[in-house]
């Protein structure tokens, strides 16, 4: 029994030290944070980004991107850092089998943090090191 509730306590607990607040990375980060505008302070800790802010300003505010590409068009190459959603997904399964006078049951849970382009939330893009263009998905 105990090892039952291990296996459905441990992906919740690798899934909660997978991700940082703005303010554990505030904290990994003090000495450059201090040097922000308190505008640009405030809007960090909410976790929040802008037109105009740097690569070290977006990480603080919303941590590792997901994915990193490079665009090229026209205007030139851009850096696009694309953000997906947090929430992991949870799923229930439950099995019965019978064969003869001998019978099976079966239960499992599963976690995924996705992994599909349909997870995306949020593209920045970067030119000569600063956001230019900020995507949000909307629905």
């Amino acid at each position: 029994m105990k090892t039952r509730v291990l296996w459905l306590i441990l992906p919740l607990a690798l899934l909660a030290g997978c991700s940082s607040t703005p303010d554990q990375r505030i904290a990994q980060s003090q000495a450059a944070f201090a040097q922000f505008p308190s505008d640009v302070q405030q809007n960090l800790r909410a976790g929040r980004i802008d037109i105009g802010y740097t690569d070290e300003m977006v990480r603080i505010a919303l941590g590792e991107p997901a994915r990193h590409f490079e665009r090229v068009d026209p205007a030139g190459r851009a850096d696009v850092w694309v953000y997906r959603k947090s929430a992991p997904r949870f799923s229930f399964g439950f099995g019965v089998g019978s064969y003869g006078r001998h019978s099976a049951s079966h239960v499992g849970v599963s976690t995924s943090t996705g992994g599909y382009y349909d997870d995306e939330a949020l593209r920045v893009e970067f030119q000569q090191g600063r956001v230019v263009r900020i995507d949000f998905r909307k629905g």
